[in-house]
């Protein structure tokens, strides 16, 4: 099994002030580390609810946390029917999203994520439908890749990126994720890379949302948790680039301005210098909260 390191574990279950009996939701579940914190501070009779769209994350979970018995229930599916998937299991006392890719799936080369390991280009978070990264990369047009590329990984380069893969692909298919990430670095001017980052991580970021839609119903979904939540209770969202925490900040304010939550977080959390010298995969993880208004005793 990949190695798992939950990103901001111990902010996670205090902004959701996780109590024994607790009813919990997590909604992108993955390999499970928050969803273990939760039930062990939620113990003896606490329970999560735990979505995630991978069926092979389900999977590994599942055995995983198999010692929690029944106060864990898994589910396949995308945040976006988080209503559906619910149930009759709600209102939770809290509600947490892990966004982003997770590290079963970045570590696997066979998933197609990552482009320090040669693996198939495929990036999708649900192997068992939609279309794969290599097959998009082939039908987009030089504009459209120079479009995404741009919007969806912020890079700067996005139209040399863009021309380069195009004429790559006249040549051969780009099939591999080190296919892939060669032309990016090829495309950008070597004394100009990023620094802290691989010149790959931007467009493979933008291939990725693309692939899986990311962000598609983020915002309609975080409304929709905030329905999900009791009286009191509290949803926790964390984030790991500018696109997702630019749609959490708005959505959380707009529902603020509505009166539906209040926000906890007037300022993301960040992981402590310990934790970004542990694992540096956090280094741009941001966690927000929001609370719905306890109901007053004379409208319950």
């Amino acid at each position: 099994m990949s190695t798992h390191v939950p990103v901001l574990q111990a902010e996670v279950v205090a902004l959701l002030r996780v109590r024994p009996g607790g009813r919990y939701l997590d909604a992108t579940i993955g390999l499970g580390g928050h969803a273990e914190a939760i039930l062990r501070a939620s113990a003896p009779s606490g329970s999560v609810l735990g979505l995630d769209r991978d069926a092979e994350a389900l999977a590994l979970t599942g055995r995983r946390l198999a010692a929690f018995g029944d106060r864990l229930v898994l589910r396949q599916g995308r945040y976006e029917a988080v209503v559906d998937l619910a149930g009759s299991a709600g209102p939770f006392d809290g509600i947490f999203f892990d966004l982003g890719a997770s590290s079963l799936q970045l570590d696997a080369a066979e998933r197609g994520f990552s482009f320090t390991q040669s693996g198939p280009l495929d990036m999708r978070m649900d192997r068992g439908t939609g279309e794969t990264a290599a097959e998009l990369v082939a039908r987009l047009s030089e504009p459209e890749l120079a479009n995404l590329i741009f919007e969806w990984g912020e890079e700067r380069w996005s139209r040399r990126i863009a021309r380069a893969i195009v004429t790559a692909r006249h040549d051969r298919p780009l099939a591999t994720t080190t296919d892939l990430a060669a032309v990016v670095a090829r495309s950008i001017p070597r004394r100009l890379w990023p620094r802290r980052i691989h010149p790959a991580t931007r467009t493979f970021q933008a291939i990725r949302i693309a692939v899986n839609r990311e962000l598609v119903g983020l915002g309609p979904a975080l409304g929709d948790a905030a329905r999900l939540l009791a009286s009191g209770g509290r949803a926790a969202v964390i984030s790991f680039h500018s696109l997702e925490d630019r749609i959490v900040k708005q959505t959380w304010r707009r529902l603020e301005a509505e009166g539906k939550v209040r926000v906890v977080t007037k300022r993301p959390v960040t992981p402590e210098p310990a934790e970004l010298a542990a694992n540096p995969r956090s280094r741009s993880a941001k966690l927000r909260a929001v609370e719905r208004p306890p109901v007053p005793p004379e409208a319950a």
